[in-house]
């Protein structure tokens, strides 16, 4: 793969559910392309940004069709494979990192076997340099006393330290591909910025790329490269800055986060449902 071509590369990528008679598309012939940068993907909850996420690494939920005029990594069609052979790519070259570790983890094993674990399985280290790169690997995401942390169950972790863990196992083999979905959304303010920091630290180490799942639009426009705006399954609106926004959805979107500046509003404004009907109708 030379320099210039997309690590990732989607073109009108849809995913279907329900009947086929009467299908519910959740995603609709949405299409990027993705280098070794941060892209990010916004919108309300039923967008369809998560969805779109799960297509990728073929994790979409039994029932859904999934259809792409091209869905390529690195190059391979990714439609074409296996389910063996994506398992293969997961993990190992495409990694998801979920917002929540406490259904993420495995809660009967410890959280150094579980990272140990990946390292087996990935990179084929035996039983003893899995354990030391998953030591290694804790220290790394900046958890105090990783030989501690090792022996610590998923329930006796915090969320911080909990998402550290996931970040840690999802990053030890330095995956090209990162998909985060949601990655802070279940964390204290407080340590939101400290986790962020560490997945963009990594993933600029790794040279990987990263895909950014987020219902915050501040958030995704102070961390990643690129914004891609999505509603009712379509992508809306690609920026590179706020500045840049204007479609009536992504005013909405920015318009209802609140600010630190400014006086304080009686209420936050909500998207104009009937501004954005008719500025959708205008475009077709």
């Amino acid at each position: 793969m030379s320099a210039e071509t997309p690590m990732l590369q989607i073109e009108t990528l849809s995913v279907e559910f329900g009947e086929a008679a009467h299908p519910v598309r959740a995603v609709d012939a949405i299409g990027f392309a993705l280098g070794r940068e941060r892209l990010g993907i916004v919108g309300e909850s039923g967008s369809g940004k998560s969805t779109a996420g799960r297509a990728i690494m073929r994790l979409q939920p039994k029932g859904a069709r999934v259809t792409a005029g091209a869905l390529r990594f690195m190059g391979r069609d990714l439609l074409s494979l296996s389910e063996r052979e994506m398992t293969r790519i997961r993990g190992r070259d495409m990694a998801l990192i979920l917002q929540d570790p406490r259904y993420s983890l495995n809660p009967v094993k410890p959280i150094g076997a579980q990272i140990a674990e990946s390292a087996r399985v990935h990179l084929k280290l035996g039983n003893r340099a899995a354990r030391k790169a998953a030591l290694e690997m804790l220290g790394h995401v900046r958890i105090r006393d990783p030989e501690r942390a090792m022996r610590l169950y998923p329930h006796e972790i915090s969320g911080g330290m909990g998402q550290r863990a996931m970040i840690a196992m999802m990053l030890l083999n330095k995956p090209k591909l990162v998909i985060a979905d949601e990655p802070t959304s279940a964390l204290d303010v407080s340590v939101r910025q400290d986790v962020l920091s560490l997945l963009d630290g990594l993933v600029r180490e790794n040279g990987s790329g990263l895909v950014l799942i987020s219902h915050d639009i501040r958030m995704v426009a102070r961390f990643c490269d690129r914004i891609l705006v999505m509603h009712a399954g379509r992508v809306v609106e690609e920026l590179r800055s706020l500045d840049e926004a204007s479609h009536p959805y992504t005013q909405g979107l920015i318009a209802s986060m609140p600010g630190f500046d400014g006086p304080r509003p009686h209420r936050l404004p909500v998207i104009d449902r009937a501004r954005l009907a008719a500025f959708e109708e205008t475009a077709r």
